[in-house]
């Protein structure tokens, strides 16, 4: 592949996968003006982002892993097809049931980031595979966070609608684009989809984030809360056995148990916690009338704008994070995000009374983000076989979705548990969240350290590794260049 299609495919992935980040927390602002306009209730308006949370948790894996089998650019398209039939579907949405609906067909483009990772591992030239991943998980961490800048500004000009209309314009083409252009990967995995195994994830899945994401409404000691959880348990259990059985498994659960692999993952989980919290707290924060002893009383523009320098600061941390990988490697600097993401919340709990001060906290929390999400993404693909590239990525991705479903209810039950008169938080329930948020972050720093070092090229595998990697699909050893 030439230099110019190489920019092609990185632009195609890279507006695709950006505009489902994008999507996550574009609608959240606006969620009050859509439960207006459709005339429902707060509870009922919150499935637009549960929906499209369950639905991505699902599809991300299993359609990762269908990609390595049947073709990463094939299923790259299929994913964009959903995205723009979801989001034609949710702007043209005559009821809340419809939009929910439509969010859950979005969902199944969370399959977009494995594929996008896959599609550069297997296409790019080796020594310019750690910088296309960092930049893509850099468009994807500043699209993540973009949504809440751009809400405000759009629901104002024009309405909630257009948040949908915009990214039908963008994904339509981008399908387009991606069908006469991509390159379809030559990597497969042989076998086929195990859908014994594809319907137990998506049971324990469903079973282990819904009450998480609903425990500030139901109560953590209610019996529907409870009850799920012990079901997400126990068919994480049979969904391990079928698994280990299995001669085709969904997800090689040898793979997950790679050390790099295992400690990467619970570092993401634990960064993750931090990341959608502080990502889904602190607009709320900033519009907090100043009455209520803190907050600044802005507008949804407002707090977005407050938000800018934590977007500017990933966006610039996940570009420099490649391009820095020889010299600073990717362990080293997923410790390093993590720290930096455990110090912006110590600055949020101690220092938060100034505008500037919680701008600073998000700047350095951005470059926290940037460098963590592009080096979870560089150690995942450098350390398990091309032909798992889009399973193993997929999981990553979920991983951090799951911490950050445990982190946001944790915070929420915090900030939300004693309430003034008004009926607004107390300070000190941001105080100790924003703490707690400190504390995982530097777990996630602490699990990072664990992250074995790479190994010097033609150096032989443990043991422990070898045992690990099926010989049919063992990695190869990779240029030097693509080392962190």
């Amino acid at each position: 592949m030439n230099r110019q299609t190489n920019r092609l495919t990185f632009g195609v992935l890279a507006t695709g996968a950006g505009v489902f980040a994008l999507l996550q927390s574009l609608i959240t602002p606006a969620l009050p003006t859509v439960q207006h306009a459709m005339h429902t209730s707060q509870a009922t308006v919150t499935w637009v982002m549960t929906a499209y949370l369950l639905s991505a948790s699902i599809f991300t894996p299993i359609l990762g892993r269908v990609g390595d089998l049947v073709g990463k650019k094939r299923t790259l398209v299929g994913a964009l097809i959903a995205l723009l039939a979801g989001c034609l579907a949710a702007a043209l949405a005559p009821n809340i049931a419809v939009l929910i609906v439509a969010r859950v067909i979005q969902g199944i483009a969370g399959a977009l980031f494995p594929l996008s990772f896959g599609i550069i591992r297997d296409e790019f030239p080796a020594a310019r595979v750690p910088t296309g991943i960092s930049n893509l998980s850099a468009v994807i961490a500043v699209g993540s966070g973009l949504g809440m800048v751009l809400a405000g500004p759009i629901v104002t000009a024009l309405d909630y609608r257009w948040l949908f209309w915009f990214p039908v314009i963008i994904v339509a083409i981008t399908a387009l684009i991606a069908h006469r252009y991509v390159p379809e990967s030559p990597q497969r995995t042989e076998g086929s989809v195990n859908w014994l195994a594809s319907v137990l994830l998506s049971g324990w899945l469903v079973a282990l984030l819904l009450p998480i994401s609903q425990a500030a409404k139901w109560g953590w000691g209610s019996g529907s809360v409870i009850g799920l959880l012990v079901l997400a348990v126990v068919l994480f259990a049979l969904w391990a056995l079928a698994e280990a059985r299995s001669r085709n498994p969904l997800i090689d659960l040898r793979i997950m148990r790679l050390p790099a692999v295992w400690t990467t993952n619970t570092a993401a989980l634990l960064f993750g916690a931090g990341m959608y919290a502080v990502w889904a707290f602190l607009p709320g924060f900033a519009q907090t009338p100043s009455s209520a002893g803190y907050g600044f009383g802005s507008s949804v523009t407002g707090a977005g704008l407050l938000m800018l320098p934590m977007l500017v600061a990933m966006f610039v941390a996940g570009v420099l994070s490649g391009r820095l990988a020889g010299r600073f490697p990717a362990k080293a600097q997923l410790v390093s995000g993590a720290v930096l993401g455990s110090v912006a919340c110590a600055i949020l709990a101690a220092w938060h009374g100034q505008p500037w001060q919680v701008a600073l906290a998000a700047g350095v929390f951005g470059l926290g983000i940037g460098l963590a999400y592009a080096s979870m993404s560089n150690l995942i693909v450098q350390s398990v076989p091309a032909a798992q590239t889009g399973a193993a990525t997929g999981m990553n991705a979920n991983i951090r979705t799951i911490g950050g479903s445990i982190g946001a209810a944790l915070m929420t039950g915090l900030v939300t548990g004693h309430l003034q008169a008004s009926g607004r938080p107390f300070e000190s329930g941001y105080t100790d969240g924003f703490t707690l948020l400190a504390g995982f972050c530097l777990a996630a720093a602490l699990a990072a350290l664990l992250v074995p070092a790479r190994r010097a090229l033609g150096a032989a595998p443990s043991p422990a590794a070898a045992q690990a990697v099926p010989t049919a699909v063992a990695p190869q050893p990779e240029p030097a260049a693509v080392r962190s």
